[in-house]
């Protein structure tokens, strides 16, 4: 017998806000978070432009013991993580007497790589590199620090899928929940932002390069886009079995109903639009709902010409005239990557639980394909009963997942 899956904490550490009330503010009012960063002029790259969060101060809440094993996107996640513990009253005294299990999207460690072997050029000795080195370079470095930290039980690996990683994360916890496998599973995504992480990206030439109007230059779904923005930080979710969080009388934010996932099979960088659609397709069916009772779709829509009218074909097709609405929150938040699918679910979470639809800012006029879907340019009244998040990733990997009000 499947167990119902429900969420019942959140976190979020943003460039449109540290936690979640600074982030509701910034959605309901469409504010970017989008800057010009000038160490990036001066290092080469083709576009400076990125979201910016602050580096976390973490001396008083955390040993140095613990502090030296994590690199950016630990640190992110750290506190992402302590907000959603603290929003699900799911105390370390609780977490050491059940198993509690983690499951978080990562897909880099560049700063923590590089910053190692440039110590080891410049001294040619590796015993100087410092013993917290090899935990922050491993991609697994977001779930062997917090699984040390909060002194977790359960299931422990990192869910490695480009763009896609912290929506798989989600899914992969639903999934073990569902099956009663766990009961508890801490989940998410994070995002280094550092320089360092974003230059090959940046030389593909896929960023937008609207240098004079930072907060204007991720425009998803709109004509005059030019490229991405490259964006990050963390956001964590808690996930539990409907009847362990009766149980213990935690608030119950909503439920997850369904997750879809595909492989587009075919480029590795541009997306088509038959991947996308089977897993929206396929979460539907797993929620056993219509398509007509999604409210709203939370898109991946990243700002990139391709992937966004792709994307706007594949939700047509899957939903056709008279669709939900839509909107991408990467119009404020610019592209979160590894982060982005675990932050958006908490993004259409506070929409659902606040009863509005954040806009799709900078949409002056959509392109073709897009001017199909029921696009949200402005901050809108509406209540949200059932929500569906895309997120899409390098190598053509697809997840969708479905969260239900309750």
């Amino acid at each position: 017998m499947t167990k119902r899956v429900v969420i019942t904490g959140m976190g979020i550490y943003s460039c449109i806000g540290e936690n979640i009330n600074k982030v509701k503010e910034s959605l309901y009012n469409g504010t970017s978070g989008i800057v010009v960063d000038q160490e990036r002029i001066a290092f080469g790259y083709r576009s400076p432009l990125t979201g910016m969060v602050p580096k976390p101060n973490l001396k008083k809440a955390l040993s140095r013991r613990q502090r030296i094993s994590m690199g950016e996107e630990s640190e992110y996640a750290y506190m992402a993580t302590i907000e959603a513990l603290e929003s699900a009253n799911m105390s370390q005294e609780f977490i050491d007497k059940h198993d509690v299990g983690i499951l978080y999207g990562n897909d880099s460690t560049a700063k923590s790589v590089i910053e190692s072997n440039d110590k080891i050029r410049e001294k040619q000795d590796t015993t100087l590199v410092g013993s917290g080195a090899i935990f922050q370079g491993m991609n697994s470095s977001v779930t062997m620090n917090l699984s040390t930290i909060f002194k977790l039980t359960g299931i422990n690996f990192t869910v490695s899928a480009a763009c896609a990683s912290g929506s798989h994360a989600i899914g992969m916890a639903y999934q073990l929940i569902k099956s009663g496998l766990q009961d508890y599973v801490i989940c998410g995504g994070a995002q280094e932002i550092n320089k360092l992480a974003m230059g090959s990206f940046d030389g593909l030439g896929v960023f937008s390069t609207n240098t004079n109007n930072p907060q204007e230059a991720s425009r998803p779904f709109d004509m005059g886009r030019d490229g991405l923005v490259p964006s990050g930080g963390a956001a964590t979710l808690i996930l539990e079995s409907y009847e362990a969080a009766v149980k213990r009388g935690a608030p119950i934010l909503g439920e997850v109903i369904g997750y879809g996932f595909s492989s587009n099979g075919e480029h590795i960088s541009t997306p088509n639009v038959n991947g996308p659609s089977r897993a929206m397709k396929m979460a539907l069916e797993q929620a056993n709902i219509p398509a007509n009772t999604i409210d709203y779709v939370n898109a991946h829509a990243t700002s990139t010409p391709v992937g966004d009218a792709n994307e706007a074909k594949a939700i047509f097709e899957v939903f056709g005239e008279n669709g939900p609405y839509v909107s991408s929150t990467k119009s404020m938040t610019g592209h979160e990557c590894w982060m982005a699918g675990a932050s958006e679910v908490i993004y259409s979470l506070i929409m659902m639980k606040s009863g509005f639809i954040a806009p799709n800012i900078n949409l002056k006029q959509p392109d073709e394909a897009a001017s199909k879907l029921n696009l949200v340019s402005k901050t809108l009244e509406k209540k949200i009963d059932v929500f569906l998040s895309n997120s899409f990733g390098f190598g053509g990997t697809n997840s969708a997942l479905i969260i239900k009000n309750i």
